[in-house]
């Protein structure tokens, strides 16, 4: 009996040894990690060109439409260049909504590495955060400058 009760305080003893070794939680500043992430940067440049290409074919297509000289000939131009319109803005949707989800899983993926180099429970962002934690943003941006 007296050894089943020195177990039992040793392994008291153990668990509390291991709730005060817990890592904690960590955040990181997205924004931040975003604004310092070169292929977050490509790619906001990437679909920000093609944002402009968007804009300069509806310039274009104004002009077209101004040189036009029935309105028969206006109201079927317009009706093309709207379903034109319409198949590139949901082509540029598409690809804006892929690169954003590619730049959040590398970072995902950073902040997870970090978060087991660290020992970690959970990772945060810095909005959600209102006192203590670890601020591990340079530590994911690290991480992403050496990968690519």
């Amino acid at each position: 009996m007296k050894n089943f009760k020195m177990l039992i305080a040793a392994l008291s003893i153990l668990a509390m040894t291991g709730a005060v070794n817990a890592g904690g939680v960590g955040y990181i500043d997205y924004a931040k990690v975003i604004d310092n992430y070169d292929y977050a940067k490509q790619v906001t440049k990437e679909v920000d060109a093609k944002g402009l290409e968007m804009q300069q074919y509806l310039v274009d297509k104004e002009k077209e439409y101004k040189s036009l000289d029935t309105p028969l000939k206006k109201q079927t131009f317009e009706e093309r260049i709207s379903q034109e319109f319409k198949a590139k803005e949901n082509a540029y949707m598409a690809l804006k909504e892929k690169r954003e989800q590619e730049v959040y899983t590398k970072i995902k993926d950073a902040a997870k590495a970090v978060m087991v180099e660290q020992k970690l429970d959970a990772v945060m962002d810095v909005r959600g955060v209102f006192v203590g934690g670890i601020d591990i943003t340079p530590n994911v941006i690290s991480k992403l400058k050496g990968t690519k």
